[in-house]
């Protein structure tokens, strides 16, 4: 039953080549689709930061949620 966790194929040596290949990339960028990963991170977070800060300036002004 648990075989397929504990049977699975080492592949340490060829994700660590792939990192340490690319030396001029930032770490963050240097796995395959981190750059979707980042990305869709960045747009969440700037979503979130914008809808808060829209409250606080209401909440400051007065001015009631619709």
């Amino acid at each position: 039953m648990l075989s397929g966790i504990y049977n699975m194929q080492n592949r340490v040596l060829e994700k660590q080549k792939l990192v340490q290949r690319q030396a001029h990339v930032p770490v963050y960028y240097r796995l395959p689709r981190s750059k979707l990963y980042v990305n869709s991170y960045l747009v969440l977070f700037s979503a979130g930061m914008a809808c808060t800060t829209l409250g606080v300036y209401q909440l400051i002004r007065g001015k009631p949620s619709e």
